[in-house]
């Protein structure tokens, strides 16, 4: 018999509240009481990264889940009201969206679904990546968040992962449940189901979605089962996949704009606003009548200025602030522009061209307009982007203005100022063209007329520095609007009705800020992305409601996440399952509930009730004896297999808890049942328990003792083949040196988001304080090699002293902030 080997063991210094398993490698998620999300290796629990709380995100985790492909993790927060998508690679969020109402619990699923269109998309090349250019990356030297967009394979591909359609479904607290293609855009909203969401499993073939909830009453709360219809995505899948991916680049490409935006007003610095505040103050505290336009047009065309003008030149402004100045502008100026160049207008290129082939998947109505696609709302979207896009290339007209004028400026005041300090000014400098007279002149009379309105409102009177205004977020109306005097297509245009009102040409806001027209394109683009997630959501109909019993307040105190009831989809069969208790009805029994995905089909022993009598290795006893034996937990191992931790009620404290797997084929026999049990649809299921086909189940040899600990929680990887034990912190045991036998099929990877159970089938045992982590090897072949090691992994596990806690608190709290980069490859090992 293979025995348990320990293989790892970790003194966690706060208490878990959550955790999942990666579905694709040997990696595990946590979260702790003071809000921190964890990333550890299952072999010797090592910390690969930490991501401590910050206000941006939030602090209060309350749900976990990973992206089918293992390389996203999410997770939602209740104070914040948001939920994040993290790199496995590294502690960085990805991408954030707000909610609501605070998420309760979250599921990714990918669909398993597959045709002969679903495969030929599956296999085309995306034409995108074909007909447009790359998106450059992001300076990192700017915002830590652009990091996503700053290096190589970074832009759009580890947000969109496979073509495979999967999809984030979060539950919320008032029963609001909503689903996110590719975790990234909306595609439903669903308000069918009543009470705070308990657990959700939308199955692989998206035909229906289960949801448990606990529904408050005027006594106590019913946990209540429901069965949604979701035919419509099922249906219309291919055409669901394809404009989930495309609403998925559009949301994507938003994000790359909003993030070179955010790098644009960065590279402006305020020392630019400091000839408007040095010029203010001196209009202040001038004593003479003559404009600040009049004595620098007397300083540029006699060569003299007064002794106020002198006195702010060269005591307030001073030659060296100049050339620093000078520089500033021209080096914030020129990467502004780069900035717009190469990014803002390559993202609006790119969004374009996504908003008009879903314009035109639009117009196929046959096709996608069940899904409500809206041709004009896109037509909509598509002339607000056409706006920002007129607005950043006006924004490259006033820097490459102020770039020239600023340049002749300053050179010629510099010049100046050396020249009324009596220095020597360089012969290159000495002369100036008719041009750049020009210049000059029409910088100071454009820039330099003194405004009260402006000081009324800004606390200046001058706005030489033009660029500014377009990048601040407060401001929405331009102090300084670009002049459309003499521009003769402007004029063309305002004379032409028919052109004014063409659809052909996008709309000019010439007093609008560039900020602004950024939200207004965010705005229409979202109302006209949100009418499907609309229409898809009322589309879908409550088919079942079972009341299952009244939420028991004489259950233990644990974390609401991993506790019963729970959800699994078997994707072989198109089935789904509810594990669940009825403490107040049956302590001894487990229940097992099954419903087809597809609503229209029944299935037979849909309640099954399962009963533990007797010693578990005594099937042949004649005489057996009651029933002592009550289930704490019961997870999916794999679909024809069930994880579950037993405690014998005969049995001291520490000798009481057992992990045992429960093959299905024990409980559901081949042959037809005599009794066939019809629910009462008035009645709680609790009500009727009595009813429920009971099955005795012996498991012989499938099970183990788990000694000198207060198991109460598992969770499964069987993948790695390896068992995974978290105990309370203040009781650290030996580790037991049993013996387990498995039967039936070998293991298989399988998925439970948002609960402690995992991807893999590596067995996790949780007590009452969740911070010592032990993990354990199922399938030792030599057992030599075994018992050399025995010795080592008792003494290894020895009690953790108060000395070594604060050790491990301290080091989590310096290290947090230097994880070091995880590579792919390095994940995969």
């Amino acid at each position: 018999m293979p025995s348990f080997r320990q293989v790892g063991e970790k003194q966690l210094p706060h208490e878990i509240i959550f955790m999942s398993w990666s579905p694709k490698r040997d990696l595990i998620a946590l979260v702790n009481k003071v809000g921190e999300v964890l990333l550890h290796r299952l072999a010797n629990i090592q910390r690969v990264w930490i991501l401590p709380p910050n206000e941006n995100t939030g602090k209060e985790v309350t749900c976990l889940a990973w992206r089918p492909d293992g390389k996203i993790l999410a997770f939602g927060l209740a104070d914040t009201k948001k939920v994040v998508l993290c790199d496995v690679e590294k502690p960085e969020s990805l991408h954030s969206f707000s909610v609501e109402r605070p998420v309760s619990c979250m599921q990714w699923m990918e669909v398993t679904e597959e045709n002969s269109v679903l495969k030929s998309f599956y296999n085309a090349e995306d034409e995108s990546s074909i007909l447009l250019p790359r998106l450059p990356a992001l300076p990192k030297n700017y915002n830590a968040t652009a990091k996503i967009f700053s290096e190589e394979k970074s832009d759009e591909i580890k947000l969109l992962g496979d073509v495979r359609l999967n999809a984030l479904v979060l539950g919320g607290v008032s029963g609001e449940i909503e689903i996110y293609a590719y975790g990234m855009y909306k595609i439903a909203t669903i308000v069918e189901v009543f009470g705070s969401c308990l657990g959700l499993c939308l199955s692989s073939d998206l035909k229906s979605l289960s949801v448990i909830t606990e529904l408050k009453t005027s006594t106590t709360p019913v946990v209540t089962y429901f069965q949604l219809d979701t035919s419509l995505l099922s249906e219309y899948l291919p055409e669901v996949t394809r404009m989930a991916r495309k609403f998925t680049h559009i949301s994507t490409l938003l994000q790359y704009i909003k993030l070179s935006l955010t790098c644009m007003c960065e590279a402006w610095e305020e020392i630019l606003m400091q000839m408007d505040s040095q010029l203010t103050k001196f209009v202040q505290e001038k004593n003479t009548t003559t404009s600040v336009q009049d004595e620098f047009m007397d300083l540029l065309l006699w060569g003299k200025a007064s002794p106020e003008l002198q006195e702010l030149l060269m005591n307030q402004l001073t030659v060296k602030g100049l050339k620093k100045l000078g520089q500033a502008v021209e080096s914030s100026y020129s990467t502004i522009q780069k900035l717009v160049i190469s990014h803002l207008q390559s993202g609006s290129e790119a969004l374009l061209y996504h908003l008009s082939e879903l314009k035109g998947m639009a117009l196929w109505k046959q096709k996608y307009e069940p899904l409500g696609l809206d041709a004009k709302a896109i037509e909509d979207a598509i002339m607000s982007v056409g706006s920002f896009s007129l607005k950043a290339n006006e924004l490259l007209q006033v820097i490459d203005s102020g770039m020239k004028n600023f340049k002749a400026f300053f050179r010629w005041l510099y010049v100046a100022m050396l020249r009324m300090s009596e220095d020597h000014v360089p012969p290159e400098l000495n002369k100036m063209t008719q041009n750049e007279i020009t210049f000059v002149a029409d910088f100071i009379t454009a820039h330099f007329n003194e405004a009260p309105e402006l000081y009324n409102q800004k606390g200046k009177y001058f706005n030489v520095e033009l660029v500014g205004q377009y990048l601040k977020d407060e401001d929405d109306i331009l102090m300084s609007p670009p002049r459309t005097e003499g521009n003769q297509w402007f004029n063309f245009l305002q004379n032409s009705a028919p052109l004014k009102e063409s659809p052909l040409l996008f709309p000019y806001y010439a007093e609008k800020s560039l900020h602004f027209v950024k939200r207004q394109m965010e705005a229409v683009i979202d109302q006209c992305l949100a009418k499907p997630a609309d229409i898809i959501g009322k589309s879908v109909r409550q088919k079942l409601c079972i009341p299952l019993y009244y939420a028991s307040e004489s259950e233990e105190p644990c974390p609401r996440l991993i506790s019963l009831p729970s959800l699994w989809n078997d994707k072989s069969q198109n089935l789904h399952y509810v594990l669940f208790r009825m403490m107040e009805s049956s302590v001894t029994k487990l229940f097992i509930f099954r419903q087809p995905t597809d609503v229209s089909r029944t299935v037979n022993e849909a309640f099954v009730a399962v009963e533990f009598r007797g010693s578990l290795n005594s099937s042949t006893c004649e005489n057996p004896e009651p029933a002592h034996y009550s289930c704490l937990d019961a997870r999916f191992y794999e679909d024809e297999v069930v994880t579950l931790v037993l405690r014998d009620n005969t049995e001291p404290e520490g000798k009481d808890r057992i992990l045992a797997l429960l093959p299905l084929s024990l409980v559901y026999s081949d042959e037809e049942a005599d009794y066939h049990f019809i629910r009462d649809p008035n009645k709680r299921l609790e009500e009727q328990c009595a009813d429920i086909p009971s099955r005795t189940v012996y498991l012989e040899s499938q099970w183990r003792v788990l000694e000198n600990i207060k198991a109460h929680y598992v969770s499964v990887n069987g993948i790695r083949k390896v068992a995974s034990v978290v105990s309370s912190a203040n009781n650290i045991f030996p580790p037991a040196h049993k013996t387990i036998k498995r039967v039936g099929p070998p293991m298989r990877p399988v998925l439970f988001p948002d609960r402690v159970i995992g991807g893999h089938s590596k067995g996790l045992g949780l007590s009452s304080n969740l911070r010592h982590v032990r993990v354990f090897e199922m399938d030792v072949e030599d057992d030599g090699e075994a018992d050399e090691e025995e010795e080592e992994e008792v003494s290894h596990s020895q009690d953790v002293t108060e000395e070594d806690l604060d050790h491990t608190t301290d080091d989590a709290q310096n290290n947090g902030l230097e994880a070091a980069d995880v590579t792919e490859e390095s994940l995969e090992s």
